[in-house]
């Protein structure tokens, strides 16, 4: 073939090339189709997040601007009136009748699984280990424990202490809770020992 000086210009075999923007797009090509691109962006469109009531917002304010002693203190505050309660009430010289009673005790004359735990906290207070361990066992085995998460807990917060923090599995927490309903049903067996803890 000759081109317009008379040269002659060779074909290159095969299909014509396609002109820009004629023919199918490629597979996958999502700029191919106007409106890909726009679909694909309305996924990630910004979305705002909801913002707490106004009794919340304060709360969180409050609590990013208190210092760390506070929440310590405020839970020994918690556990001082608790104890100074029970010292100043001395529910050793109550019966199941004086207020607060228990309903199970009241109407059944059965142990719940809480029966003589304030009593064993009374005692512990006074020194009494025995009489504390007699009113409610696990009460006093539980007081240690209670104390070193409440100690740990406080020297996290104060003094960055890393004291090793006790966690409880599923496993624990389960075999837990197994032994207190064991307890709480023998102890109401009218048979040696298992009625030396009927309160």
């Amino acid at each position: 073939m000759a081109g317009p000086d008379g040269v002659a210009v060779q074909r290159p075999v095969g299909d014509a090339p396609t002109p820009p923007g004629d023919g199918p797009a490629p597979p996958g090509d999502a700029y191919s189709y106007p409106d890909a691109h726009f679909h694909d962006h309305q996924q990630y469109a910004y979305q705002p997040q909801a913002q707490p009531d106004r009794f919340t917002g304060l709360v969180n304010r409050l609590w990013a601007r208190s210092p760390r002693w506070l929440a310590p203190l405020a839970v020994l505050g918690c556990i001082g009136a608790a104890a100074g309660y029970t010292v100043i009430t001395d529910p050793t010289t109550s019966s199941a009748e004086a207020a607060p009673s228990c309903l199970l005790k009241l109407t059944t004359g059965l142990d719940c699984p809480g029966c003589g735990g304030t009593r064993a906290v009374w005692y512990l207070l006074n020194g009494d280990l025995g009489a504390a361990a007699r009113h409610h066992l696990l009460v006093v085995f539980a007081v240690p424990f209670l104390l070193y998460v409440y100690l740990a807990w406080v020297g996290q917060q104060l003094f960055r202490w890393r004291l090793p923090q006790l966690s409880l599995s599923p496993t624990a927490v389960g075999w837990s809770l197994g032994v207190w309903l064991a307890f709480s049903v023998l102890r109401n067996l009218p048979w040696e020992p298992f009625s030396w803890f009927y309160v």
